[in-house]
């Protein structure tokens, strides 16, 4: 049997997320709080793979839905949207997965349930496609995999972004650095890479991943985004934009970065990819604006005119 051919996949669990914004204080207990304008909207892995999808490569999304609400609202929007569902399984039962998001300008919280249990990745997996990228989503999930991944047969025919994702891990959490080393970019925010290592700044901290990772990217918010290849240590700021919501804002960076790498270009050149659609994705609740290829390419090349003053 022909393997199905993809740019990108990613595995992972979909959220609905119910995005409240324009909060006058974070909530706290005992003290009701209104906001001025809710959404819900398709959140988790769809972030990344709305944008890729946009930007017109091929991407597959390897997950579970149910037959519940919040499975039906994502089923119908990726459809919709033209996003390859093959590899999805579509369950006959509940598969709830959402998240309250709270967010103000420059950080967010959340509130989040997932019904089902996490689905382990095995060599088996992934050995079902043909890819040029697998992309994945959260590190606690995601870091244990590892190994049976490069297990698979074709592990030499794809690259391995790492994203981070919020969690309890350091590098003394057995076996977590052996694991890191087998990936290939590794894309934690700063408050992320800060904990993960222990260091206090981020030049430290990347300094000390990319000892065991080839690529390691930070995105640092409203500051911008530092990545070190080697020797090569790349700096790029943040757009200037009118920020509604930054959920869903480093998911965004990464499609971006990935897209631009997957194109051959220069360090510098992913960087400003990510920190557009990273900016963009947060001048609405949810995923705000995904760019086209042309408004992109458009922002990327007056990159100075877009960026915040430093």
């Amino acid at each position: 049997m022909t393997k199905k051919k993809y740019d990108v996949v990613v595995p992972g669990t979909y959220f609905c997320d119910m995005v409240f914004t324009g909060l006058p204080e974070v909530p706290e207990l005992g003290k009701d709080v209104f906001a001025s304008d809710f959404q819900m909207v398709p959140g988790g892995v769809y972030y990344p793979v709305a944008i890729l999808n946009q930007l017109g490569l091929k991407v597959g999304w390897k997950g579970q839905f149910g037959n519940d609400f919040f499975s039906r609202f994502m089923l119908d929007t990726i459809r919709e949207e033209g996003i390859d569902t093959s590899l999805i399984e579509i369950l006959d039962r509940s598969m709830r997965s959402l998240a309250a998001s709270f967010s103000f300008e420059h950080e967010r919280g959340f509130v989040s349930y997932v019904e089902a249990p996490y689905l382990p990745l095995t060599c088996e997996d992934i050995e079902e496609f043909d890819t040029r990228c697998l992309l994945l989503p959260g590190l606690e999930n995601f870091w244990m995999d590892l190994h049976e991944i490069n297990r698979a047969k074709n592990r030499k025919d794809f690259i391995i972004y790492q994203e981070c994702q919020y969690n309890n891990l350091t590098v003394d959490s057995p076996g977590l650095v052996e694991a890191l080393s087998t990936v290939d970019i590794f894309a934690p925010n700063e408050a992320e890479a800060l904990r993960l290592t222990g260091y206090s700044n981020v030049e430290d901290a990347i300094a000390y991943l990319n000892r065991f990772v080839p690529l390691v990217v930070i995105k640092c918010g409203s500051k911008g985004a530092i990545a070190k290849q080697g020797a090569e240590i790349i700096r790029v700021p943040a757009i200037k934009v009118n920020v509604v919501d930054t959920t869903g804002a480093g998911d965004s960076f990464n499609a971006g970065f990935l897209f631009a790498y997957l194109a051959g270009s220069s360090l510098e050149t992913c960087l400003r990819y990510g920190a557009i659609t990273g900016g963009l994705s947060t001048t609405g609740p949810g995923l705000g604006e995904i760019p086209t290829w042309e408004r992109l390419k458009e922002m990327v090349n007056e990159f100075e005119k877009h960026t915040v003053l430093q």
